[in-house]
């Protein structure tokens, strides 16, 4: 007996410059014109923020305070999973809130402007969830001036004063050195034994690869399932429920004689389903 519980999840998705005081001439030694410490610094941190860095990197909020200092509650509704901003290919993705959230953006001179956000429809049972999509999306829309400290944190700072400060995490395009390989692969239910020298009593994923159109609909007529020697970054298998995900699979530069020369990461979960 099949239970559906998931659907297919849709993924149309998703300085402040300071006049230098005038200063009264410097002694000898002196340069009378030199700029402020501060301005520089400025200057420093715009000039090191780019769109390549944007990409390169999975955003991570660590804090988050309005105009009087004050931490923002609101936005860490899900402490174990922060709020996370990923920039694809002109569009900022929102994750780890209620809804995805996402919108296109635009960087300039130390300016990310982002366009209003779209967002799934999902209702949450927990309120603080429903309010965090709300203080994320008033907070992430219009220009917003950005900056890279000095742990190449990335420094939002919106019109109403309030400062959102985002830790790097690298991609895995940024780990494994390039794009990948986006496939999608069958999780079968259980798991089953699968001999292994090195482990004793070793469980292994059942999977088998399968195909959809440009219009998302399965092609095609999958193959066996097969022992999955490897791991899916990202994946955590409960078993008695049947996954098919999307994954990005990346070669291996020089693995290791007993190690597989191929990684995979979770990109999304398309379909789920328990079976008893």
């Amino acid at each position: 007996m099949k239970r559906n519980l998931m659907l297919i999840l849709p993924l149309a998705l998703l300085a402040a410059c300071s006049n230098p005081s005038n200063e009264a001439p410097g002694g000898p030694g002196r340069d009378e014109l030199a700029p402020a410490p501060t301005a520089a610094a400025d200057q420093k941190a715009v000039a090191k923020l780019d769109a390549q860095q944007l990409l390169a990197n999975h955003w991570v909020l660590e804090s988050a305070t309005d105009s009087s200092g004050k931490r923002i509650d609101a936005l860490f509704a899900r402490t174990e999973k922060p709020v996370t901003l990923d920039f694809v290919d002109g569009r900022v993705a929102v994750s780890n809130t209620c809804n995805r959230m996402g919108g296109g953006y635009t960087l300039a001179d130390g300016t990310l402007t982002i366009s209003p956000l779209a967002s799934t429809m999902m209702a949450c049972t927990d309120k603080a969830l429903m309010a965090l999509d709300q203080a994320v999306g008033s907070r992430l829309e219009g220009a917003l001036k950005a900056d890279l400290g000095s742990n190449d944190q990335l420094t939002l700072h919106t019109a109403s004063g309030d400062v959102l400060v985002f830790g790097p995490r690298p991609t895995a395009e940024t780990r494994f050195g390039g794009p990948g390989e986006t496939v999608f692969i069958e999780v079968a239910a259980q798991t089953k034994p699968c001999p292994h020298p090195l482990i004793r009593d070793m469980q292994c994923l059942q999977t088998r690869e399968v195909k959809f159109d440009d219009k998302g609909l399965k092609v095609g007529t999958p193959g066996a399932f097969e022992n999955f020697y490897s791991s899916i970054e990202g994946y955590t298998h409960a078993p008695g429920t049947r996954n098919v995900l999307r994954v990005k699979r990346f070669a291996i530069a020089n693995p290791p004689a007993d190690a597989p020369s191929q990684a995979y990461v979770l990109d999304m979960v398309v379909e789920s389903a328990v079976e008893k």
